[in-house]
């Protein structure tokens, strides 16, 4: 059976569920050129990075299913290739909703084995308890590995690893060697927000930092990071994010040490509390609701 009748009534039934709460239509692809034949595409859901070869594209997450449209004239605009493949850097729907579209276009899926894992199993939220249903086998990676692969097309190549217990257990770090360029997925999350963190099954803000940390290690002054969510950062910026995580982090254990319940840590409103730099709330520029939720997941995630 041909790809499009497989995946044709999972992609309208995503399509029609998204489209009734955001106005797609509206929404602009915005690229910012990296160098070296390699953009960011920001629009709405996490960024894509598309990294074009001679003969076709390597593209990076796919954000929301009724985007693929725009997405693909996108990158068709600044490319004139087709996408061959297509990389998750993890299981969420504002990173891995065009699958389906895209797949049907012809492109190859590829994610780490326990992505592909947790999108067919489907997954719990862990701070709301919301379900997510199994993904339809057409979103699905159909190339996998474990611990680091490698991608090509003619002319240009890319390094996938894999990031264990960081934000998703199937966490994936795209690394374009020519390009100097780190896409990280949502282990790095900016923009007026705090990252999500899964405290399920993944490493909950210690694994976060962690992530973050081999970032560090690999990226120098020059190199270009593409983040889950938010602006094209440096290693500068990268660093200043860290440390937000870290004060986070240490602000909430401190509360939990001294034996505090969840709803007590809450209530301190530890986030908001002034520091050398700034309280974590100002520096993420996020909201009280954000703040107590952030709260809730490093209280949850720590020991």
């Amino acid at each position: 059976m041909n790809r499009i009748v497989l995946g044709a009534m999972g992609v309208a039934l995503l399509a029609a569920a998204a489209a009734a709460q955001t106005n797609y239509a509206a929404v602009q692809i915005k690229p910012t050129a990296l160098g070296h034949r390699t953009w960011m595409l920001e629009g709405n859901g996490g960024n894509i990075t598309v990294i074009a070869g001679d003969d076709a594209v390597i593209m990076v997450d796919t954000q929301f299913a009724p985007l693929h449209d725009k997405i693909k004239a996108a990158v068709a605009e600044l490319t004139g290739k087709p996408i061959r493949y297509v990389v998750d850097t993890h299981l969420h729907g504002d990173h891995t909703g065009g699958n389906q579209a895209f797949w049907m276009d012809g492109a190859t899926i590829v994610g780490q084995d326990l992505l592909k894992k947790s999108m067919a199993e489907g997954t719990t939220n862990a701070l709301s308890g919301a379900k997510t249903p199994p993904s339809p086998a057409s979103a699905l990676p159909t190339i996998t590995y474990a611990d680091r692969m490698s991608l090509s097309v003619k002319g240009r190549k890319v390094e996938l690893v894999h990031m264990p217990h960081a934000h998703t257990r199937g966490d994936t770090a795209v690394w374009v060697p020519d390009a100097d360029v780190l896409a990280t997925g949502d282990i790095v999350s900016t923009g007026g927000r705090y990252p999500n963190i899964d405290v399920g099954d993944a490493g909950g803000i210690e694994g976060m930092i962690k992530g973050v940390d081999a970032y560090l290690k690999r990226a120098d002054a020059k190199t270009k990071i593409v983040p889950g969510h938010g602006a094209l950062m440096d290693r500068e910026g990268l660093k200043t994010y860290r440390q937000l995580l870290v004060d986070a982090r240490d602000s909430v254990k401190a509360l939990k040490a001294k034996g505090m319940s969840e709803d007590q840590a809450v209530a301190a409103k530890p986030l908001a509390a002034p520091m050398t730099a700034g309280s974590v709330q100002a520096r993420a520029g996020a909201t009280d609701r954000a703040s107590d939720n952030f709260v809730r997941l490093i209280y949850r995630s720590v020991a």
